[in-house]
């Protein structure tokens, strides 16, 4: 049997968040990039049901924990902006 994928947009709706692509870029961009030290389920903008999923998934290792393992990622990157000089 094959583990379930779940994808970006999947996990935003898991979380109650829009999940269209713009919506996932404004998220990021808004809220990146976190400290180092900071864990995921940590972060000022998660409500207790989120962080508790986000943590949860993530120290079971479960069906979730790659895509909150990919958003992990995405928000410790410094945000690109449309600007270059």
């Amino acid at each position: 049997m094959q583990a379930p994928t779940h994808s970006l947009p999947s996990l935003f709706k898991q979380l109650g968040l829009p999940n269209e692509p713009a919506d996932i870029e404004k998220f990021v961009s808004s809220h990146s990039p976190l400290k180092p030290d900071l864990k995921l389920h940590e972060a000022f903008f998660w409500t207790p049901a989120q962080a508790a999923f986000l943590r949860d998934e993530i120290n079971e290792d479960a069906d979730w924990a790659e895509v909150v393992d990919q958003l992990n990622l995405m928000l410790r990157t410094k945000p690109v902006t449309g600007k270059q000089n």
